[in-house]
């Protein structure tokens, strides 16, 4: 019994040797396995030294926002000496030793990848990420469709450009794929094969996973053939350039989890029906064209954590259904048609942190709703018609952060309870109603406010001391316009914030220029705007290191601390100085300026030849002061970038110079109300950009400028008051070539000659419909829009801004004959027309019924007979008529318009008559007085002294749709909307975290 024990024990540590030397063997075996070939080790090294090493300053994202990524050289690890396995980023099989995966994301390379670059030898590769790196707008090469193991591939934001090859869709074991950019349509923007790529990628791409192919220029539709790529978890196509309509049914892949559709202005579509057991999480579609409202249906998104629908044109009532997101965070819903109250039903969204619906035409009190959202840290309500108090109770929220209600009619005072959250950063009522300065003194107790907007409301009744806002040592933006502050016990020494950037005091009944200002190192604007200040601009406002915009526009200002020239290395590019009473020479501004408004002030002397030493100059606006002499030639060096030269109502003379060659971005020159002579310079036939063109009251001597028909974008053409002669009609051919001119002034001039009937057959602007309320200019330069004063209804009117849909032809006191062109009937839009004090005969044309829009007519001063065709009694928007001083016969017609004019609106027309006429004017049969001679000099005395303001003239006629719109701009004042909306909500958005 024991030799059979002993044999049996011999048996099994037999088995257990001969078992443990095979393991042994195996492990060893497979060590030896899992070192790096040579081969594999030599390409990657040879692939190291194809590039440089480059530190990037960063990187930013499709919103232009810098991105949290970290780069270093990843290469540097690798030596020849070392197993390229265990190299940064590097993976190998553990049984072949094969290079499987290379991950040199962030590794500062730099340089071109080239098609036969060694990376291609490792034939191996399942996963690839070069990310984050620079190489130098090379093409992607199509020998990455080589690696047929390929499951990952990241390409990113390493500067890649040009076709993407197709080639790379035969890479059908991808689960991954990325090729986004951070800049959308440059010229170096990665681009494909319209339409076939996406169809391929579709069908090829089945077990794909995660797409993104951000700012890859697609311009063309989604095919219906993504729908059926049902392994999509996420997919990112953000700023592509998407054409056409979205396929909603993709929304619809059941283990879709991400979608993100941002910034593809012409992408339309809408939202489906979601079904049940939907596995979206983050749903994003910002800045597109998708309408239509957001369906009860999307409650069954159960597992949803962010809803984004901003900036497209969604509309409706936002869903009471949303209760049943119960996992959501953010939900931004800004910037579409949204209307009604916020449902109620918000409260139920307890883990929601984020909420902005800014921009929508939402109504109601407060959304209280909200109160009971105690993980907020983010609302913005801006720009909808809220109305009601600010809920007093508001200190619940006490994670807030971030809260802005500006632009809406919230009424009362800012509740005390709001200053008790300690965590607010930002806190923006500005443009609300709010009556009562009571609780501003509390301000103090918000130790963490970055942004404080608090402007355009109604803080008349008291004085706030501006010392309360002392103690806000964060303080970056800070805007009190409209609040009366008092700055007793402010001094130079007073310790605002240090990192004060935006500054805003319009309005606040200062009448000494804040010298604690001079301390404020790291201030970028100010504006201390219509206000009372009185003496000199202090010297040192140019030497804050870095001030780049300033108003002091309306004020009192009669001159200049020290120098008449800004510091050299001032950085200030916008400098408003208008409207004040600076005297002597013109202050000239930092070389680097690029919005200089000096208008309205008593500037004398000449243009300095000093200010063509500007760099790149944008706006120019020198009018309204006493100004002599010559328009420099050496301005032809600025023309290059200038986009509005405004020379209005001096006293410049000489001509105008021939320095518009380079004139490719000017769009508005207004010289009129000067004494220039001569002709128009042929140069300014090559202004593409120009859309105003105003000469008025000169004395130039010229014929009509047939040859700036070319200037594609004209609008608004203004010669009236010159020596302008000859016929308004090119014998060569239709005259009229100006595709978009809506407002032509020739009035007070010497034309001649005659209208054939088709003349007015090619005046397109004014024949079109135009639905859109615009005004000429760009809104983005600082609110500045050129003015004019035009004759309507009888009398001077100046315009602020120039709507798109006003529209007028004034031919006024010129010599010309015939008829009116029976064509004047196709100007449907046509709101002015001023043939008066001219020698026209023949009959009024019929075809004025047309004209639906028309709100001032006159024809008075001219030789017309017959009788005034009744069809005109249908104008109900004709408000102003003037057929006095012809030949007319009849009775007026029946419409309403026609009898509420004064009866010198048809007086001196012997045959004219009327029932009601003899019992409001009396005799109307008067001799006709001689025709006024109307000189055509600019004496800028009596030109004055016709100017009727907007509402002065306002009191005589009932304004029109069009002059209604235009007045309310003048009465209300919107001169510093950008400083809100570039250094308030809008800077706000472009920097938020969503």
């Amino acid at each position: 019994m024991t030799g059979l024990y002993s044999s049996m024990s011999f048996f099994l540590r037999t088995i257990v040797l001969l078992f443990s030397t095979s393991s042994f063997c195996n492990t060893f075996a497979s060590l030896t396995q899992d070192s790096c070939h040579p081969d594999q080790r030599d390409a990657l090294l040879e692939f190291k030294n194809e590039f440089k090493i480059w530190y990037p300053n960063g990187f930013l994202d499709i919103d232009g926002v810098l991105m949290d990524v970290t780069s270093y050289p990843k290469t540097k690890s690798w030596t020849k000496n070392s197993d390229c396995c265990y190299w940064d980023g590097i993976t190998c099989d553990t049984k072949s030793g094969k290079v499987t995966g290379l991950d040199l994301s962030c590794s500062c390379l730099h340089g071109r990848l080239e098609p036969n670059s060694s990376l291609f030898r490792l034939q191996h590769l399942q996963s690839v990420n070069l990310a984050y790196n620079n190489f130098t707008n090379s093409p992607i090469p199509a020998e990455f469709s080589k690696f047929m193991r390929l499951e990952r591939l990241n390409l990113s934001r390493s500067s890649f450009s040009g076709h993407i090859s197709i080639k790379l869709l035969q890479l059908t074991n991808l689960v991954s794929l990325d090729l986004s950019s951070s800049f959308p349509y440059s010229p170096s923007s990665l681009s494909i094969e319209k339409p076939l790529f996406l169809h391929l990628l579709a069908l090829n791409f089945m077990n794909l996973r995660e797409l993104d192919m951000s700012s890859v220029d697609i311009s063309s539709a989604i095919p219906i053939e993504f729908s059926y790529m049902w392994s999509l978890r996420s997919l990112t196509l953000k700023g592509c350039n998407l054409l056409g309509r979205f396929p909603n049914s993709v929304l619809l892949i059941p283990n879709l989890e991400s979608i993100s559709l941002d910034h593809n202005l012409n992408l339309e579509g809408s939202l489906p029906n979601f079904l049940r057991n939907n596995s979206l999480l983050k749903l994003s579609i910002y800045n597109t064209s998708f309408s239509g409202t957001i369906p009860n249906s999307i409650s069954n998104l159960k597992h949803l954590t962010s809803l984004k629908l901003q900036q497209s044109a969604f509309s409706g009532r936002i869903p009471s259904s949303l209760r049943s997101l119960s996992h959501l965070s953010n939900l931004v819903l800004s910037e579409n048609n949204f209307v009604g109250e916020i449902p109620s039903s918000v409260s139920n969204l307890k883990q929601l942190t984020l909420f902005d619906v800014s921009d929508n035409n939402l109504n109601g009190n407060f959304p209280s709703s909200l109160l009971n959202l105690n993980q907020l840290r983010y609302i913005d309500i801006c720009s909808n018609h809220f109305t009601g108090f600010l809920p007093p109770t508001i200190s619940q929220l006490s994670n807030l952060e971030f809260f802005s209600a500006c632009d809406n009619s919230f009424t009362g005072s800012i509740p005390s309870s709001l200053f008790n959250i300690s965590s607010l950063t930002t806190l923006g009522l500005s443009y609300n109603q709010l009556n009562d300065t009571t609780n501003i003194k509390n301000i103090s107790l918000l130790h963490n406010l970055q942004r404080l907007l608090l402007d355009n409301n109604n803080f008349k009744a008291s004085q706030v001391d501006l010392d309360v806002f002392l103690s806000l040592k964060r303080l970056v933006s800070l805007a009190l316009s409209g609040i009366p502050l008092s700055t007793t016990n402010i001094t130079s020494d007073s310790e605002f914030s240090s990192h004060l950037e935006y500054l805003e005091l319009s309005g606040c009944n200062i009448i000494e220029f804040p010298e604690f200002i001079r301390n404020q190192r790291n201030l970028s604007s100010i504006d201390l705007s219509n206000n009372n200040i009185k003496g000199q601009v202090p010297n040192w406002l140019w030497r804050l290191p870095e001030l780049s915009t300033v108003d002091l526009s309306n004020n009192s200002l009669i001159g200049f601390n020290g120098s008449l020239k800004a510091l050299s290395g001032s950085k200030i590019v916008m400098l408003d100085l208008s409207s004040n009473a600076f005297q002597g020479p013109l202050f000239m501004p930092p070389r680097g300026i690029q919005y200089f408004l000096g208008s309205y002030n008593n500037f004398t002397g000449y243009i300095p030849p000093s200010i063509c030493g500007l760099a790149n100059p944008l706006i120019l606006d020198l009018s309204n002061n006493n100004l002599h002499g010559l328009i420099p030639r050496c301005l032809e060096a600025q023309m290059s970038s200038l986009s509005v030269l405004n020379l209005r109502n001096n006293s410049l003379d000489g001509s105008l110079p021939n320095i518009f060659m380079n004139a490719k971005v000017l769009s508005s020159l207004d010289v009129s109300h000067n004494t220039l002579e001569g002709k128009l310079p042929a140069s300014l036939a090559g202004c593409s950009a120009l859309e105003i063109l105003n000469v008025e009251s000169n004395n130039i001597n010229d014929t009509f400028p047939f040859w700036l028909n070319s200037l594609p974008k004209l609008q608004v053409l203004v010669l009236r008051s010159n020596n302008f002669r000859g016929t308004l009609h090119n014998v060569d051919g239709v005259w009229f070539g100006f595709p978009l001119l809506r407002i032509t002034d020739v009035s007070h001039n010497d034309f001649v000659g005659t209208l054939p009937s088709d003349y007015f057959m090619n005046w397109t602007a004014i024949s079109k419909s135009e639905t859109e309320l615009q005004y000429i200019g760009d809104p983005e330069d600082y609110g500045y829009y050129t003015s004019l004063v035009l004759m309507n209804k009888g009398v001077s009117m100046e315009m602020q801004r120039i709507l798109t849909k006003y529209t007028v032809i004034d031919f006024a006191g010129n010599k010309i004959q015939g008829k009116i062109p029976e064509s004047v009937g196709i100007l449907k839009e046509l709101h002015v027309l001023n043939l008066s004090s001219n020698a026209f005969t023949g009959h009024i044309p019929s075809s004025l019924a047309n004209l639906t829009n028309l709100e001032s007519l006159d024809i008075s001063q001219n030789k017309i007979g017959g009788e005034i065709p009744p069809e005109l009694g249908t104008l109900s928007s004709l408000e102003w008529i003037n057929v006095s001083h012809n030949q007319l016969v009849g009775s007026i017609p029946q419409g309403t318009q026609f009898h509420r004019q004064n009866c010198s609106s048809y007086e001196g027309n012997p045959g004219i008559y009327g029932s009601s006429l003899k019992d409001v004017c009396g005799d109307i049969h008067a001799p006709r007085p001689p025709q006024a001679v109307l000189p055509h000099s600019s004496s800028s005395s009596s030109e004055e002294d016709e100017l009727i303001s907007w509402i002065a003239a306002c009191l005589g006629f009932a304004p029109g749709m069009v002059f209604g719109l235009t007045m309310g701009y003048i009465m209300t004042s919107h001169k510093h909307e950008w400083f809100m909306d570039t250094f308030g909500r809008r800077k706000g958005r472009s920097t938020r975290t969503r």
